[in-house]
């Protein structure tokens, strides 16, 4: 995901939609965790909101993760449904 942030830098909501999107792609799916941490997007279920409004197929599971801290939280799986619509 480092590389995928280097690639695509920036702050602005597009970015983080494209560093998102791109790595949902790459890597088959992407947590709230890893958007947030690894990603630099501040909120990734607003980006993913915004990704689908804009007609990204995206669906979300959730499943437990362990934290650096060691407790469990329930995060997030965003992983693409289908193609994205023209």
């Amino acid at each position: 995901m480092a590389s995928i942030l280097a690639a695509m830098p920036g702050t602005d909501s597009f970015s983080q939609r494209q560093r998102i999107l791109t790595a949902i792609q790459k890597m088959g799916s992407v947590t709230t965790f890893e958007g947030s941490r690894y990603l630099d997007c501040y909120d990734p279920r607003a980006r993913v909101h915004e990704l689908r409004r804009a007609g990204s197929r995206i669906k979300t599971v959730m499943r437990a993760e362990r934290t650096e801290s060691g407790n469990l939280h329930r995060v997030g799986v965003y992983v693409l449904d289908g193609v994205a619509h023209a």
